[in-house]
């Protein structure tokens, strides 16, 4: 399996994955807990992208 992201996103999204499971991560604005892993996992790639981490455009969900 490769890497589809770097090593500092990879982190970003597996601190997101942990605090979801644990029912910890909470989404932006609302402040709802995140009960979706793929939701998860956007919000890590996004405190990545803010961090300064090379991580790819979004893509949009058309395309899997």
């Amino acid at each position: 399996m490769t890497a589809r992201y770097g090593k500092k996103a990879q982190e970003e999204v597996g601190k997101a994955m942990h605090e979801e499971k644990h029912g910890q991560l909470k989404s932006g604005r609302s402040g709802k807990k995140v009960t979706n892993p793929k939701q998860a996992v956007a919000i890590g790639l996004s405190k990545a992208r803010k961090a300064g981490a090379k991580v790819p455009s979004k893509r949009s969900s058309t395309h899997h």
